[in-house]
């Protein structure tokens, strides 16, 4: 598919500094995945306007990554160690991602083995596979930004495409959270319901009920809405008494990166 040029000031091509940023990864032989608006645009076919520019990369190669931007006249940056790098010239920058800021989707050889060959901005490239940009989308609930259309969207064109068993896998112990997208696309297409496939359904409504039938009055209290959203359960963690998920041993963040990932939130845009 074609895509528009950005302008992001005057006379400048932005689409032109993203391509160079191809070809410098390329030329280091980095192996990486296009994310983002190109990638959801390659799948369901809608167009966003967007200066993000998303790149996929495992933690193993990033800091090779950074190394050939910074040879090529780039200025790099670790943001967050835990997920995420950037690189910049002038105005510009591209995202390197290499986790999600919950510490729970990291890039692994598993985003590469399912990979798919697309055109992007004129250059043949890899883009992060569906179901990954799902698993990954499923968990971004903020108060100023909700990806649940884009999932709604990738299971309309691809519902009986996608690879459910690598799906499942990849949410774990998060389940409850994909069985509640697919009661959501539920709502939002009822026309098209019965193209999530049965089994698939059956195995999550019979796993949702006897995670209900098993609650105990003397559970521990856990909270997950911080695997959603950065702020909004704060206040569970701080004043309620809630364990945050997000924390090892329970989940992949040290108590140091969950700190600055709240601390960011009105520090690093």
């Amino acid at each position: 598919m074609a895509y528009e040029s950005t302008l992001d000031e005057p006379g400048r091509d932005t689409n032109s500094f993203y391509r160079r940023t191809l070809h410098v990864l390329s030329d280091a032989s980095v192996p990486f995945l296009v994310g983002g608006s190109h990638a959801f645009l390659q799948y369901t076919g809608i167009v966003r306007s967007t200066k993000d520019f998303d790149l996929f990369v495992r933690r193993d190669d990033l800091d090779r990554a950074l190394a050939a931007l910074r040879d090529a006249g780039y200025r790099t940056e670790v943001t967050f160690p835990h997920w995420l790098a950037k690189a910049h010239q002038g105005s510009d920058h591209v995202d390197l991602v290499f986790g999600s800021g919950n510490g729970i989707c990291r890039i692994d050889d598993g985003w590469f083995e399912n990979a798919v060959e697309a055109d992007v901005l004129g250059m043949p490239v890899r883009i992060a596979p569906p179901e990954e940009l799902l698993w990954q989308k499923a968990f971004v609930m903020e108060r100023e930004r909700f990806d649940g259309a884009d999932i709604a969207h990738l299971m309309r064109v691809a519902a009986e495409r996608l690879d459910w068993p690598r799906i499942l896998e990849r949410f774990g112990n998060q389940w409850p959270l994909l069985y509640s997208y697919i009661v959501y696309f539920s709502f939002v297409y009822p026309s098209e319901r019965h193209r999530i496939p049965r089994a698939v359904l059956d195995d999550l409504t019979q796993r949702y009920a006897g995670y209900i039938a098993s609650a105990r009055d003397d559970e521990e209290p856990i909270c997950q809405g911080t695997l959603t959203s950065r702020g909004q359960y704060m206040i569970d963690i701080g004043q309620y008494g809630y364990r945050d998920a997000r924390v090892q041993p329970l989940g992949n963040m040290t108590p140091e990166d969950v700190v600055y990932w709240t601390w960011a939130i009105d520090h690093v845009k």
